[in-house]
């Protein structure tokens, strides 16, 4: 249990961290994710923070020995590992089934004026195809600009995302199995008293540590 649940701490940590990070536009075109990749970026947002969340419980119940947080914690990796390998499976859905007519379909009907102009900006192009069409007017994109379209630059970008993160996703799933199974049989051997009490056995005071602090307390 001590072994792999540090690595559940980690990478669900690493994960909060990742998605934190795009959220606040540090990373470069962190905002063409923000705009194109909503929906994936919110699913896996939540799945981080819950792991860390059920991280935190994890540790109570080892640090306690109880077996009331083991259970909650076992129940919760189940959660944490719908989460997971949901933005799994629509980046890879997404990528691997026609990719240029999502993309397509998103520019033409749900990006909008804002949503176009900020691709555009950080891709530094205009319009989709060329200027001319499905553009956002802004100070470097206009009817005459020379600026490419942005359909080949964002398709490109959002088939490297999108595969990075899948890779990623499914990378933790051994990880992520592994944890769940060590703790379910963890939770299922802590019985004595359900969980031994909130203080861990090693902290309790005995009669022969009694007194031996009443034998110093004497001196």
């Amino acid at each position: 249990m001590l072994t792999l649940h540090p690595q559940f701490s980690v990478y669900s940590l690493a994960g909060l961290i990742a998605c934190l990070l795009v959220h606040f536009n540090v990373w470069t075109h962190a905002d063409i994710i923000r705009v194109g990749n909503q929906e994936e970026l919110i699913i896996s947002t939540v799945a981080a923070a819950l792991g860390v969340l059920t991280s935190l419980i994890g540790w109570s119940g080892i640090l306690l020995n109880n077996r009331a947080f083991l259970a909650v914690y076992s129940f919760m990796l189940w959660i944490c590992f719908a989460m997971l390998v949901t933005p799994g499976y629509i980046t890879y859905k997404k990528r691997t089934f026609n990719l240029e007519g999502k993309v397509n379909a998103q520019w033409s009907r749900n990006l909008g004026l804002d949503g176009r102009l900020r691709i555009q900006n950080q891709l530094h192009c205009c319009g989709y195809f060329n200027p001319g069409i499905e553009a956002t007017v802004s100070q470097t994109c206009y009817a005459r600009s020379l600026q490419p379209g942005c359909k080949a630059p964002y398709i490109d970008f959002e088939r490297v995302i999108l595969e990075r993160w899948y890779v990623v996703v499914f990378s933790i799933v051994p990880a992520q199995l592994a944890v769940m199974v060590v703790a379910l049989l963890c939770s299922n051997h802590v019985t004595y008293r359900f969980g031994k009490g909130m203080m861990p056995k090693a902290y309790r005071l005995n009669m022969n540590s009694m007194a031996v602090i009443m034998d110093n307390y004497a001196k």
